[in-house]
């Protein structure tokens, strides 16, 4: 390995356990894998070591249920809490999740007071706007995943629907994590060629409500949980741009500060991801109506947030 990052990932269920795998495929540093029950962050670490030798990479994760462990961590990226079950909606875990966050962010305060949070937790933007405040961390040191996974459950219906490959397609959306998440079409491209000029407003509209109810198709045929491979794989990839200092441009829930005309909220936007965390937050033209569906899921989160606060 050519460096050495210390990361932690807190919750060692699906996601957190791909999330560490795909880190350590990409050998961004050393993996602490922290859970509150006892030998599965070990088994798994122990599992995924050994998959190195099979897969040809070096991978140093430690499996613990000590919040010592996760000490001067760089990174910090939190997947702990309830995952879905059918009928639920991620409003729904709200008040349990909350309670998780308070403590993991407690923990995260003591002993990796210099890191860089990721949340992907869910509510998402709300857990996000809460490990913020508890914390009192800077807000471009605190982020949340969602943008780029429900960008990339979106690619893969454009593809789909083109039956091209997912490689020739981007797809930009913005907003909150759920239902009110705003899919830009006329920013989405395939082969560089906007979507909108390539099919029909009824499949740009199939499109869309397909990609707000990627999570809910998953959590419907899993009934008894929700979706990992993707959440887990877009929280590497977020941490991969913090940890070589990308200065990437990529979706995530950040802190706005008057842009987009909203204020003292997270909400899924493209924004320069690096060292610093989120260095900057793009501003692209959206025309009224996607401001307004914008200003909707800002709306929606700050409720949540005011009354789980």
């Amino acid at each position: 390995m050519t460096t050495q990052h210390k990361i932690a990932i807190i919750g060692a269920g699906n996601v957190g356990a791909h999330c560490a795998y795909k880190i350590a495929q990409k050998e961004l540093g050393s993996i602490v894998l922290l859970d509150v029950v006892e030998g599965i962050p070990q088994g798994k670490a122990l599992d995924m070591m050994q998959a190195g030798a099979v897969e040809g990479f070096h991978a140093n994760i430690h499996g613990t249920n000590d919040y010592k462990d996760i000490k001067d961590s760089e990174v910090v990226v939190i997947t702990a809490g309830l995952a879905r079950k059918p009928g639920m909606s991620r409003d729904d875990l709200v008040a349990k999740n909350s309670q998780i966050m308070d403590t993991v962010i407690d923990n995260v305060k003591k002993y990796a007071p210099n890191s860089i949070i990721i949340v992907v937790s869910n509510p998402l933007d709300v857990m996000t706007h809460r490990a913020w405040k508890k914390s009192g961390f800077p807000h471009k040191k605190v982020m949340g995943m969602a943008p780029i996974l429900d960008a990339g459950r979106m690619q893969y219906q454009i593809a789909k629907m083109l039956n091209m490959s997912i490689k020739d397609v981007y797809a930009e959306v913005l907003g909150s994590h759920g239902d009110l998440m705003v899919p830009i079409p006329r920013f989405s491209t395939a082969k560089g060629k906007p979507i909108t000029e390539m099919l029909t407003e009824e499949q740009i509209n199939n499109i869309v409500e397909k990609t707000k109810q990627g999570g809910a198709e998953i959590v419907k045929h899993l009934k008894t949980g929700s979706a990992y491979y993707a959440p887990g794989s877009s929280a590497a990839k977020m941490v991969e741009a913090i940890l070589k200092d990308a200065h990437q441009i990529m979706g995530v829930a950040a802190y706005l500060d008057g842009q987009y005309g909203l204020s003292d909220v997270f909400l899924g936007v493209p924004a320069r991801i690096g060292r610093g965390g989120v260095e900057e937050i793009v501003e692209i033209d959206l025309d009224d109506k996607e401001i307004k569906l914008l200003h909707n899921a800002a709306e929606a989160v700050r409720n949540v947030c005011e009354k789980s606060m």
